[in-house]
């Protein structure tokens, strides 16, 4: 009866690791990440793989030598022990040892961590504020189209979409493009978060946060809320559809675009100018000088919700 009771433990965990768990949004019983579908989440995994073999290494280390120490210094195996209270070379050994591995798993830390802060020469930029419960789109480069992004409630459900994760208006993005994410939020803390892009980002009042994003293929990715925000914070979804240049050209140019604005770069200035004139943070009751101080240019952000100018893809 015990070993059918693990045989079936067995038998039910390699089957849950076999069932699909990359894709683009949650899977049931999905164990692992979503499928990578920019350079930053690639790395991201590719940093994780590497820190899972370090760690299971170590494990593995302290096993073997705590399953030695055990049977080969007991009581029955050495009677007598011998009475010594320092090693110089263990202590040394015991000392370096955790020092290498430390500087060996630092260096492409630091490489994933300024890889993922900010791309020096983007294409194009998409605003981003959060509210209680939805989010407000901006596209400043290609006309200002703006929207607002409800998540489609349970009942109006259509074939096709996703419980929870489906909202009334995508974000379209082309891909192939190095895209600058401005967040921040009009009311609490939020959190921008699609994992397929390897982007997750604090939406805080009073100030704009940077992030960016580079879609390898085209397909719709979810995120949604990461931050505590309210009663509604499960209800926050985030919808991407990436598709061609081409393609998000025509969309553009459908919802208010315009020929000129995809006839010169997106940023001409240097990156630290450009950030001083298109970042100018949404806040709500809160003064320019405080905005100042925290680093930023300070721009009320309208608190009624966006009239809807999408036109469906």
């Amino acid at each position: 009866m015990k070993f059918k009771a693990i045989s079936l433990f067995l038998v039910t965990l390699f089957s849950t690791y076999a069932l699909p768990a990359f894709a683009d949004k949650p899977e049931p019983w999905g164990i692992n990440f979503q499928k990578a579908a920019s350079p930053l989440a690639e790395r991201i995994h590719n940093f994780h793989d590497m820190m899972l073999w370090i760690i299971i290494s170590i494990a593995l280390f302290v096993l073997v030598l705590l399953i030695w120490v055990i049977i080969r210094y007991n009581h029955k195996a050495n009677p007598e022990p011998r009475q010594f209270t320092h090693n110089v070379l263990i202590e040394v050994i015991w000392t370096l040892a955790p020092i290498v591995i430390l500087i060996f798993i630092a260096i492409p830390s630091f490489q994933l961590l300024y890889y993922n802060d900010r791309t020096e020469t983007p294409e194009m930029t998409l605003k981003i504020v959060g509210y209680q419960w939805y989010w407000q789109y901006k596209y400043p480069d290609h006309g200002d189209i703006t929207f607002d992004s409800y998540m489609i409630a349970e009942k109006d459900i259509t074939e096709g979409q996703t419980r929870l994760l489906s909202t009334d208006a995508q974000v379209v993005l082309p891909v192939d493009t190095d895209i600058q994410l401005l967040i921040s939020a009009a009311d609490v803390l939020h959190s921008w978060t699609v994992p397929a892009f390897g982007v997750k980002m604090d939406a805080i009042p009073g100030r704009w946060n940077e992030a960016w994003v580079r879609i390898n293929e085209p397909g719709v990715y979810y995120g949604q809320c990461s931050e505590l925000c309210g009663k509604d914070h499960a209800y926050m979804p985030i919808e991407i559809k990436a598709v061609s240049k081409e393609d998000y050209k025509t969309w553009a140019l459908a919802n208010g675009a315009t020929q000129e604005n995809f006839e010169k770069p997106a940023l001409e200035a240097p990156q630290e100018e450009a950030s001083a004139e298109a970042v100018e943070a949404p806040a709500e009751e809160t003064p320019a000088q405080e905005a100042e101080t925290q680093g930023t240019d300070a721009e009320s952000v309208p608190t009624e919700q966006t009239e809807q100018t999408q036109t469906t893809l």
